[in-house]
C-alpha cells in the first residue's frame, strides 16, 4: 500500500474534514475553527468521520479526447472484520496548473442495476474529488468492492491524472 502525500490531496483532505465537521456538528459550528486528525475519535459502534487511511490505486493520464473512459476501483477486504470503506476518485491538475474545473469533466457512476448516474465533483487547489460521505458503506470480511465510474473530458485543453483510491475508517 502507498500513501503518497501532494499539496492538492492536503487540501482536498483538510476541505473534506472541515465539510464533515460542519455536517456532523451542524451549523452553529460552522464559523468554529475545525482541528483534523488522522486518528479516529468515534463513538463505539458509529462509523469515523474522517479516513484513517488510503489505498491508492493505479493513476493514469486524464484523457481529453471527448470520449468516455471507465475506471474501476476494486479493494478487497482482507481482514477478518468488517470495514467500512469509501470508493474515490481523485482528478488532478498538473502541479504548475492550469487547474481543472468540474466543468471540465464529466463523471458518472454505474449503478447496481446498470444504469449510469452522474456524480457531483468538489474542487480545491485543482484537485477534483468525488465525494467520500456519499460512498461509504460496509465491506464485510473477505468480500470485494468493485465500483465502476465513467469520465469524459468536455474541455479539450484539460490535463490532469486520474488517482482511484479507497478510504478506510477505524
Amino acid at each position: 500500500m502507498s500513501l503518497k502525500i501532494s499539496r492538492p490531496r492536503v487540501a482536498a483532505l483538510a476541505l473534506m474534514a472541515a465539510l464533515v465537521g460542519v455536517v456532523t456538528a451542524g451549523p452553529a459550528v460552522a464559523a468554529t475553527p475545525q482541528t483534523t486528525t488522522a486518528t479516529s475519535t468515534a463513538l463505539p459502534g458509529r462509523t469515523p468521520a474522517i479516513p484513517t487511511e488510503f489505498v491508492d490505486l493505479s493513476t493514469s493520464a486524464l484523457v481529453a479526447d471527448q470520449a468516455r473512459h471507465e475506471v474501476t476501483v476494486t479493494y478487497r477486504n482482507e481482514s477478518s472484520a468488517d470495514r467500512t470503506v469509501a470508493p474515490q476518485l481523485l482528478v488532478e491538475s498538473p502541479d504548475a496548473g492550469p487547474f481543472l474545473t468540474p466543468a471540465d469533466i464529466q463523471v458518472e457512476r454505474r449503478t447496481a442495476t446498470g444504469c449510469w448516474e452522474a456524480v457531483e465533483l468538489g474542487s480545491q487547489t485543482g484537485t477534483l474529488f468525488t465525494d467520500l460521505t456519499a460512498a461509504q458503506r460496509t465491506l464485510h470480511a473477505g468480500d470485494t468492492l468493485t465500483e465502476v465510474y465513467r469520465i469524459t473530458v468536455l474541455n479539450p485543453e484539460a490535463e490532469g491524472t486520474v488517482h482511484p483510491r479507497v478510504a478506510l475508517y477505524g
